[in-house]
């Protein structure tokens, strides 16, 4: 199914975006999955942000948090036997079901760590941009001040003119 949005004329001038694009178009298919467990994003600050998912009834062993390049995934699994220990249901109306979550997750974020309190895991995850690729100030004329000499000497500029 393609999506209704052309994206090969983005595709024919950027480099190295193809993942973004494909998430796009391929984000119709995201939306036919099952929205269990109900979960929020929250934005906390500049760089940190909370995934919180609604996993009533689960324990902490029961539930799996795994990152992985560029995708979280969390699973709960409930187990056979804790059901036959509860007696017998003449309703169920809380959901106690096994799921798997994945979040596509972007360059340089990573996973914090996790706590369940109140049927809340709340994954708390933080966006770390290396020293590398952080904007930095360049001063106009810092290039000509010294050079190097084929020895691997310094030299001021100023000085080897006078």
């Amino acid at each position: 199914m393609r999506s209704a949005f052309d994206f090969s004329p983005f595709r024919r001038s950027t480099v190295g975006f193809d993942r973004l694009f494909d998430m796009l178009e391929n984000s119709s298919l995201g939306q036919a999955q099952e929205n269990y467990p109900p979960f929020d994003l929250i934005k906390k600050g500049e760089n940190d942000y909370c995934i919180q998912l609604a996993v009533a009834g689960f324990k902490p062993d029961e539930i799996d948090i795994t990152a992985q390049q560029n995708v979280l995934i969390v699973t709960g699994r409930k187990s056979e036997e804790s059901d036959q220990k509860d007696g017998d249901f003449i309703y169920r109306g809380i959901a106690n079901r096994s799921f798997e979550r994945r979040f596509a997750l972007a360059d340089h974020i990573q996973v914090k760590g996790a706590d369940l309190k109140d049927g809340l895991l709340a994954i708390e995850l933080l966006r770390e941009i290396p020293e590398a690729m952080k904007p930095k100030k360049i001063n106009i004329g810092e290039s000509g001040k010294s050079g190097k000499l084929a020895s691997g000497q310094t030299v001021d500029a100023e000085a080897e003119h006078a």
